[in-house]
């Protein structure tokens, strides 16, 4: 049987920022708002420091840790693959583990393929 498509990776660099928060902080949690004041960019939390919404979307893990999207926004974005990268700068609200670090994390998307669309990982919804 063919693997399943994963809807989500990381770059090398911002596994080494996920690594440092890791130690600092322990198990992490991602979570990508809708917008509005916290932006769309994704957020990292100590595991258990954001309670996802009802229907939220999972769409896979890094590092082991769940990442976790607004529902409205994975309708948005639902056919599009997510990797997680890192860049220099503070990001919208600063609440996100990596600020005092003076990083943030980004999402570069691409759409899947037609091949892609009909081979994905399923997503977990918040109940």
């Amino acid at each position: 049987m063919e693997a399943k498509v994963k809807r989500l990776d990381v770059t090398d660099e911002a596994l080494n920022v996920i690594r440092q928060l890791e130690e600092k902080y322990g198990a992490l949690m991602f979570y990508q708002a809708g917008g509005c004041c916290e932006g769309t960019q994704p957020q990292c939390f100590e595991k258990g420091g954001f309670f996802p919404r009802m229907n939220d979307a999972m769409i896979g893990t890094i590092n082991g840790y769940e990442f976790w999207i607004d529902r409205d926004l994975f309708e948005y974005w639902k056919y599009a693959h997510f990797t997680l990268d890192v860049l220099e700068g503070f990001g919208p609200g600063g609440f996100s583990l990596e600020t005092p670090l003076g990083k943030t994390f980004k999402i570069h998307y691409r759409l899947f393929t037609e091949d892609e669309l009909s081979n994905l990982e399923p997503v977990k919804r918040m109940e």
